[in-house]
């Protein structure tokens, strides 16, 4: 025998096979396929086959989670459930989930140089969106958040006229109705005459007195629509009295009528409440309130005018309205420019959920008609980001 092979050559041991008894804590254990129990083994199919596919899908059933926020149940060795939480829903198998992202499956970017090189090299190169594109989708999903169980109420207020309410309504309700697919409707419930009706192309000379005086008419949405004018963001606009004489006659009981008819067709429901804070609209508003935003400027006195609405608003009974509230500072105010915004905004973060500023932009000014693409890309930006933290700070369930 060669010497390497003496090296490890056991032929001159001795081996007695009593030795070799199997102590009582030994356990067999046989790893076989479960798909060949039946029969004879597939050509070329492995043992542990079946093993791995089982922890595979061990693993992707932990690491699975929904929008929801439901849990999935999770499987200990023999694959029997040890955990279960909530059955996930239809909702949860989405596209981004389900799909392996490829060049061939990737969408098409949108605009930009990514788009350019897809077309100049015939579909070939496809980089996706670009991160700008990315972040308008993602926040385009923040607002298309889905509400079940009926309209939602929030009402735009403030003690001080001249702050840009109305600008701020009529740009959250763009905002809104330009990324939702559901029905958003603006009510200017302003008791003095409001001007919301005029920040769009008017399409009738309707009111909310004409609302309430022909209410038992109104049997769908096709009736109601005929008192309200719409923009191209599908935004509809429910106008005020002309007439501050009848303006001054809607009261909380024509409010309920108005509000009542609007929750049967629109899934948001905006409320231009005027200064008023003590019209009795405003009680009424404030009792269907899901969230409220309050408008300040940038000056001192519209900054504590706007603080005083907050502390009323705590005094009678509405501090989780304050709590859950969202501050739009509209910097096109005079003053802006010689205070310390920061510090607005920080005396506001101590109060309310959210603050949003508003910047200046030409067309806002003007006080005239809002086209909502010919918005500066900053002034769409901060409309949109108001209506993302608003529709975040809504219930996105409500009980029967």
């Amino acid at each position: 025998m060669p010497d390497d092979e003496v090296a490890v050559a056991i032929d001159d041991i001795a081996v007695d096979p009593g030795d070799l008894a199997v102590s009582a804590a030994t356990t067999s254990v046989e790893l076989r396929d479960p798909a060949l129990s039946r029969g004879s083994r597939r050509h070329g199919a492995s043992p542990y086959g079946a093993l791995l596919a089982a922890d595979e899908t061990r693993l992707r059933r932990e690491r699975v989670t929904t929008d929801t926020g439901s849990h999935v149940a999770i499987v200990d060795d023999e694959g029997a459930d040890v955990a279960v939480g909530v059955p996930e829903t239809p909702d949860s198998l989405t596209a981004d989930r389900l799909i392996d992202v490829t060049r061939t499956t990737r969408p098409a970017p949108q605009g930009g140089l990514n788009r350019f090189l897809y077309d100049a090299t015939f579909h070939l190169v496809n980089l996706g969106d670009s991160a700008r594109v990315r972040a308008h989708r993602a926040m385009s999903e923040r607002i298309q958040r889905r509400l079940e169980g009926g309209a939602r109420f929030v009402p735009v207020l403030t003690r001080k006229g001249g702050v840009g309410k109305t600008t701020v309504t009529a740009l959250l309700g763009m905002a809104l109705a330009d990324a939702r697919d559901d029905r958003v409707i603006a009510i200017d419930a302003n008791p003095d005459r409001g001007t919301l009706a005029e920040r769009i192309d008017r399409q009738t000379r309707e009111t909310v007195r004409d609302v309430v005086a022909k209410a038992r008419s109104i049997t769908g949405y096709t009736e109601f629509s005929e008192f309200v004018s719409r923009d191209e963001t599908r935004l509809d606009i429910l106008a005020s009295d002309t007439d501050p004489h009848l303006a001054e006659a809607f009261d909380a009981a024509d409010y309920e009528v108005v509000a009542d008819l609007a929750a049967r067709y629109y899934s948001l429901v905006l409320t231009d409440c005027g200064t008023g804070i003590v019209h009795s609209v405003m009680r009424a508003t404030l009792e269907r309130a899901d969230s409220i935003v309050v408008v300040s400027g940038g000056s001192v006195d519209e900054a504590r005018l706007a603080s005083e609405t907050l502390t009323w608003l705590e005094a009678n009974g509405y501090g989780d309205l304050v709590a859950n509230a969202v501050v739009a500072i509209n910097l096109a105010t005079q003053g802006t420019h010689l205070v310390k915004v920061d510090e607005i905004e920080a005396h506001f973060q101590s109060r309310v959920r959210e603050i949003v500023r508003i910047p200046y932009d030409p067309q806002l000014a003007a006080g005239s008609v809002v086209h909502w693409r010919d918005l500066r890309p900053v002034t769409q930006y901060a409309a949109r980001e108001l209506a993302a933290l608003v529709v975040e700070g809504l219930p996105a369930e409500r009980g029967h």
